[in-house]
């Protein structure tokens, strides 16, 4: 038998070399075969300004080691030694990713129904979200049944709902006596319970686990596609499997699937027992208790009249746009209720293919809005002077009373919708929209061919503070989304919620929903920010997030007219 210990260390260490040798004569061989069969992409690249990197490797060096915040602020600040208007380029290993600033150049992309393919790095989300609408093949048709789902009438069915969560958002506040913390934990569970109760219809007292424990969930786990988006040798899943992240993936993914099968199931439930009965709302019997508890009074009855609200008044439009009368009734169900009517009547979707519709759903509509309004209460605390404005046209609509938000109140809400704007503008929370061309592109305008094979990266944050589109770009200025200057702008140039056939199918519902939570905490509430704006610490992984929290500090209002009077008298 061979003795392990006698064996020379010249030998082994020699063995250990020659081992590294064989690799990375490896990686050279194929890099060489790389560059010969992306010829014309490697051509086609080398006329487009931007980083080249080092061989091999590209630009992954610059990502190596570096934490969320400083890799942001990293990428950033090179994208400021270029020219906005021209597109740019850097090569991640083999991966050519082309950023583009310009609103014309994205119109091409985005409007496009041909360019519509979502990047390969998208498919990390699959054990989450299978094939859900954010990834699927089969968008056109799920999105074209989804979304009368989010429809106005569907949503003005949903006020009662939002108002309830809002105000027991108030209560939980309210014991934290003026104490520091983060509201983005707040703001998490808030949309998590917001969205079981309206789109899903079910009760947020028959699941598992909390809407915190699956926001906490959804928060770790994007933490770790970011890791794989940004570490290479974490992509290949034969290695990635290997690792702790995979492991604690598991874990999260069993937190965060439990709460969808416990909704399917109790909906599936549902809908046999009252398959033959006639058609209720299950929640109403639930409604009206906690309405009464609430000291909500609601006319079911009354017609709520349509306004032009929900962004309108900044020129954003969607397949959402379209006449009442459109829209059939039985198109005009809540999301999950449509979702199994169709599944068990085998039409369009599967029982699989639900379930991933509403994780899908689940994850994009509860993350997005929670770090909107995140950053939204941190620039009121920031801006005191904008903060007392939104107070003073919350004391037009509301008085002094402390009576529920209607629909007609969230359309006379036009300075508050004005400052959501803006924070989307300047911290929209999808900070990279990403698509993957099979084909040449031209961009006419420029002289340039994006080649297939590359990666379109769109980045809402660097497209929002083009100086050329919006004046002072980092200032927070709500007047920016005056009805006059948003008419005037590139329809591409403003993009929070992506744009063209792709777009967000949730706008309406998560504008309506951002207007009553958020009015509801600034009538109860003096907001203040503890750490000032230039200090904020931005991480833009999947969602924009700040890493080192939303930092806030809540003093309770006596009143609203006390600002107004004061002011009065000024």
């Amino acid at each position: 038998m061979v003795n392990i210990m006698a064996v020379n260390p010249i030998i082994a260490l020699s063995t250990l070399n020659l081992l590294f040798y064989l690799l990375f004569m490896a990686a050279v061989l194929w890099y060489v075969y790389f560059r010969i069969t992306h010829k014309e992409m490697i051509e086609l690249a080398s006329k487009i300004q931007g980083l080249e990197g080092l061989p091999i490797f590209g630009v992954a060096f610059q990502a190596i080691w570096t934490d969320p915040h400083t890799l942001f602020m990293k990428l950033l600040e090179i994208s400021y030694t270029f020219d906005i208007r021209k597109p740019i380029k850097g090569w991640l290993g083999t991966r050519l990713g082309i950023f583009l600033l310009d609103p014309d150049d994205i119109e091409v992309i985005l409007s496009s129904y041909v360019y519509i393919d979502k990047s390969p790095e998208y498919k990390f989300f699959e054990p989450w979200l299978g094939n859900g609408l954010l990834i699927s093949e089969k968008w056109k048709a799920h999105r074209k049944l989804i979304a009368p789902t989010f429809h106005l009438n569907v949503l003005k069915s949903f006020i009662t709902l939002f108002n309830i969560h809002s105000r027991d958002t108030v209560v939980k506040l309210m014991k934290l006596n003026n104490k520091e913390f983060d509201i983005h934990d707040y703001m998490s569970e808030c949309t998590v319970e917001i969205l079981l109760e309206t789109a899903m219809g079910v009760s947020k007292n028959t699941q598992k686990h909390s809407g915190f424990e699956y926001a906490d969930a959804v928060m770790k786990m994007t933490n770790i596609l970011h890791l794989r988006h940004t570490r290479l040798w974490l992509r290949p899943d034969l290695i990635f499997n290997l690792t702790k992240h995979a492991k604690d993936q598991l874990h999260l993914l069993d937190i965060i699937h439990s709460l969808t099968y416990n909704v399917l199931a109790k909906k599936k439930d549902e809908y046999f027992k009252k398959k033959d009965a006639p058609k209720i709302n299950v929640l109403d019997s639930e409604l009206i208790t906690r309405e009464s508890e609430n000291g909500l009074e609601v006319n079911r009855n009354k017609e709520i009249p349509y306004g032009n609200s929900f962004g309108q008044s900044a020129g954003l439009k969607d397949d959402l746009d379209v006449e009442d009368d459109g829209i059939g009734e039985k198109k005009r169900s809540a999301f999950l209720d449509l979702m199994i009517e169709c599944a068990e009547n085998g039409l369009v979707l599967s029982d699989k293919e639900v379930r991933e519709q509403v994780d899908t759903i689940m994850f994009e509509g509860h993350d997005t809005t929670a770090a909107g309004s995140s950053f939204f209460l941190c620039l009121m605390g920031e801006h005191k002077e904008i903060q007392e404005k939104v107070v003073e046209e919350l004391y037009s609509i509301f008085g002094d009373s402390d009576r529920q938000s209607t629909f007609q109140d969230t359309i006379e809400m036009k300075f508050l919708e004005r400052c959501i704007m803006e924070t989307l503008r300047l911290y929209p929370p999808v900070p990279i929209i990403a698509r993957h061309l099979y084909e040449n592109v031209k961009l006419e305008s420029k002289g340039i061919t994006l080649p297939a094979g590359a990666t379109v990266a769109i980045s809402p944050f660097k497209l929002h503070r083009n100086p050329d589109v919006f004046p002072n770009p980092e200032m927070f200025n709500p007047d920016n989304f005056l009805p006059e200057k948003s008419a005037a702008r590139h329809y591409y140039s403003y993009i929070p919620f992506s744009a063209g056939p792709r777009s967000c199918v949730g706008r309406k519902y998560a504008m309506l929903k951002l207007k009553i939570l958020l009015s509801t905490i600034i009538r109860n509430f003096k907001i203040h920010s503890t750490v000032p704006e230039k200090k904020w610490k931005l991480q833009g992984d999947v969602i924009l997030k700040r890493s080192d929290g939303f930092k806030i500090t809540l003093e309770p209002r006596k009143s609203l007219s006390e600002k107004v009077v004061y002011n009065s008298y000024k």
